[in-house]
């Protein structure tokens, strides 16, 4: 093999589209063709300089010195094939590491999976070989997730052709990697066959920070083909409880009851299930209820389940562990080349992923000598782990000692303090709870002891934090850092305006990234017997709950209503209230009108007229569902008079809504639109953007029935919008539903369609919320006028996202 170019290079990577399908067609004759198809390949990268690194079967790996050369050789080659053979390339540049063994490094894993989501015929080209090739010739194909999880990569076409949407895995919700898995190759072929070939539940078992979780994401994205019903990632590590799992699995997948789940060709990825052993009968019931969802589950401790087949994650082989080592140190020091040092190092630490993550963050600042000498004198002295645990876990706790130790005391303090939160944290959060600065949490990350997320957010790790957990415990002020901590949260979720009794503008996004350190501040509370606290934090969180978190918000509600017999009755009649708005989304109705009538009997008591008033709204709509129209009429106008006279917009808009209801209801059409336009112009007066665009979907949905289907368009715009503001992933679904039938009704079927796939395909990774009841005849109507065009673009559809999909509405 000619020497290979150093320095920055282009990889050409090619296999033969259907290969086995081929041999099956053509014989002994596949033997000759595929002879040919490698001479027209070679004769094409020998031309232009190209170094051939590999050929497995039928694919070549090439390596350019000059990235034009690498795209003029797929060029030519795809000209020259001719036949049967169909071979799609993958063309990527990047700045390799050179090893006795090859190249190693991002850039070859990166290249490979560009090829790997074409088609035969097609050439695809990754946005660093543009930027060096400039444009003439390539079509952009957009950003594309590869499958080796990573951060998505714009994609380009060499070259004119139609072809399929790209294999990525734009429609996923397993999460991005910060690099590709390195040395599992054989564990995904096994873990592969596996729940292919039968297998229903497989629990990856081994040590903190050997990499379960990473190895079950890489499996799953392998699998994405293989589960038609989906794939979906479901993390368990910032749960409390083990009654948390089921709703959160349900939650995750979109479905109402674990059991739906059964019947689904879906994989579940439920990751860190070590510390919710309890919830393990729910696994099995999910497979007892249906053949063919399966499990692929992460614990430091098998489930000790009756199907359950385990599987020990090993350390990484040291050739793994060396790449493991480099690509790390790498991204803190680029100049860094492995020697025996290196080698020895990923000795010292067993091949454990985690431990090599740390190690490698102190080769910033001192060479691998340094660093292998300093493992030499403190590891052995770093084993605290209990006795009887294996020898890497006591490794893995001595690496993690070993990096705390090597911190200021400052830095310590604040590593510590930092374990409060649970899941990621902002900030803000960190300088007011822990007293950290910028300063302080960039070192902290640079040890590699937490890690830095998009914007301004951090997450320490579950295996670091249990060690931080203790460090916690020891510091003399651990009590008032956990009031702190839940004073925080409370204070923040306050300033997010959902609850009911508070006028200002509704911000949910603010929430959303805090649902970890949300439950933290429950369980505190709880803990604690900060009843009060605690009921008034679920009250303040009345709008989340009904995003899909129902269940939950019920559960804790129940745990402090059951302890809340001396609370006063303006902060218990609220929270009953807010119950039974998580009750009524739910689907129990009767919970949810026993809890209103006591909420208003306290209300009524205490003669507060603004809680009668919501009270009389939501009874109205109690008794909508009895079917008494006249009574949900008379409590809908009550209410609404109340409000008006308390001058409370926020209040009037929600029975103007029920009354605009009932007036389309029977047949006032004009009063109807009347009623909820008013309801929107208040709701958009006190930037209650939930509401309003609730309010617009109504009013389109007049608009569609009246055939006036640009009216409706118009109206769905403002909904979508605001969908998008709040991060309303169920409303969003429903308003694109409805554009999919205007676009229908209007006799655009092909944009019906697209819209229709990516709302299919998106339904099943938004978490399960309050969808409206009228969806199935929606739908019904939408699939009525489905055509061939329709269903040609509902397959392109189910490849785009939600947010793609609505930019191309206008």
């Amino acid at each position: 093999m000619a020497e290979l170019p150093t320095g920055t290079v282009t990889f050409l990577f090619t296999d033969i589209e259907g290969s086995t399908r081929l041999l099956h067609e053509l014989g002994d004759e596949y033997a000759e063709v595929l002879a040919e198809h490698r001479r027209v390949l070679r004769d094409a990268f020998a031309r232009h300089d190209g170094v051939e690194v590999d050929t497995q079967g039928d694919a070549f790996f090439v390596v350019f010195s000059r990235a034009s050369e690498a795209l003029a050789a797929a060029r030519d080659a795809q000209s020259a094939l001719t036949g049967p053979i169909r071979v799609r390339m993958g063309v990527h540049t990047g700045e390799p590491l050179v090893t006795d063994e090859g190249y190693i490094g991002i850039d070859v894993h990166r290249a490979a999976r560009i090829a790997s989501i074409g088609y035969g015929g097609q050439i695809l080209v990754s946005q660093s070989t543009r930027d060096l090739c400039g444009p003439d010739g390539l079509r952009d194909l957009g950003q594309h997730r590869l499958k080796d999880l990573t951060a998505p990569e714009r994609i380009y076409q060499l070259g004119e052709g139609g072809f399929p949407p790209l294999k990525s895995l734009n429609t996923t919700n397993l999460p991005v990697a910060s690099n590709p898995l390195v040395g599992r190759e054989t564990e995904l072929a096994e873990l592969s066959a596996m729940l292919n070939d039968g297998e229903r539940l497989v629990t990856l078992t081994g040590p903190g920070g050997s990499g379960k979780t990473r190895l079950s994401l890489q499996v799953a994205a392998e699998l994405l083909d293989d589960f038609p019903g989906g794939v979906f990632f479901v993390p368990l590590a910032p749960l409390t409880s083990a009654q948390l799992v089921r709703p959160t699995i349900v939650r995750t997948v979109g479905a109402r009851e674990l059991e739906e789940i059964a019947d689904r060709h879906a994989l579940l990825v439920l990751d860190n299930f070590e510390h919710l052993l309890d919830a393990a009968p729910d696994v099995t019931a999910l497979l007892e209820a249906g053949p063919t969802a399966k499990v692929l589950a992460t614990s430091r401790a098998p489930l000790r389940l009756r199907d359950e087949c385990e599987y020990a994650v090993d350390p990484l082989s040291e050739g793994a562990a060396v790449e493991l080592l480099v690509q790390r140190a790498r991204r803190v020091r680029r100049d860094f080349t492995p020697d025996e040092c290196a080698a020895e190092i990923c000795r010292h630490l067993d091949g454990l992923p985690l431990a090599l993550e740390l190690a490698a963050a102190r080769l910033r600042t001192m060479d691998a000598r340094t660093l292998l000498e300093r493992l030499d004198r403190r590891l052995p002295l770093l084993t605290g782990g209990a006795r009887d645990a294996p020898e890497r876990q006591r490794t893995l706790r001595g690496t993690i000692e070993w990096s705390y130790d090597l911190l200021s005391a400052e830095l310590q303090e604040l590593f510590s303090k930092l374990a409060v939160f649970a899941g990621t944290f902002s900030l803000e959060a960190a300088e007011v709870v822990a007293e950290a600065t910028v300063e302080t949490l960039g070192a902290l990350v640079e040890a590699s002891l937490i890690k830095a997320l998009a914007g301004t957010r951090f997450l320490m790790l579950e295996t670091i934090r249990e060690f931080a957990l203790e460090r916690l415990a020891e510091l003399p002020h651990v009590e008032t850092l956990g009031e702190r901590h839940a004073a925080y949260y409370r204070a923040l979720t306050v300033t997010a305006s959902l609850d009911t009794d508070v006028p200002n503008e509704q911000q949910p996004e603010i929430v959303f990234p805090e649902v970890a350190n949300l439950r933290a501040a429950l369980a505190w509370a709880l803990e604690h017997d900060e009843i009060e606290f605690g009921l008034a934090l679920a009250t303040a969180l009345e709008q989340f709950w009904v995003f899909g978190y129902t269940e939950e918000g019920m559960r804790w509600f129940r745990a402090f209503l059951e302890r809340a017999d001396d609370a006063p009755p303006l902060l218990r009649a609220p929270a009953l209230r807010s119950f039974a708005s998580s009750a009524h989304f739910s689907g129990d109705f009767e919970l949810a009108e026993r809890l209103c009538e006591e909420s208003l009997a306290i209300y009524e008591q205490e003669k507060n007229e603004h809680g009668i008033a919501v009270l009389l709204h939501r009874l109205s709509i109690s008794a909508l569902e009895h079917g008494d129209v006249q009574l949900a009429r008379d409590r809908a106008e009550r209410s609404l008079v109340l409000h008006r006279r308390l001058v409370d917009d926020k209040g009037a808009c929600q029975p103007l809504s029920l009354l605009g209801a009932l007036a389309l209801q029977a047949g006032e059409v004009e009063r109807g639109v009347a009623l909820l336009e008013e309801s929107a112009a208040l709701a958009k007066n006190i930037g209650w953007r939930w509401w309003r665009a609730g309010t617009q979907s109504a009013l389109a949905e007049v608009a569609l029935a009246q055939g006036r289907v640009d009216d409706a368009k118009c109206l769905l715009h403002e909904s979508l919008e605001l969908a998008q503001q709040i991060q309303d992933r169920v409303g969003l679904s429903w308003y694109l539903s409805q554009f999919a039938l205007a676009f229908a009704l209007d006799g655009d079927t092909a944009k019906a369609g697209r819209i229709w796939g990516a709302v299919e395909a998106a339904r099943a990774f938004i978490p399960g919320g309050p969808w409206p009841r009228d969806f199935p005849a929606l739908e019904q109507r939408v699939l009525e006028l489905a055509d061939v065009n329709f269903e040609d673009a509902r397959v392109d559809g189910q490849g785009l996202t939600l947010e793609e999909v609505s930019s191309g509405v206008g």
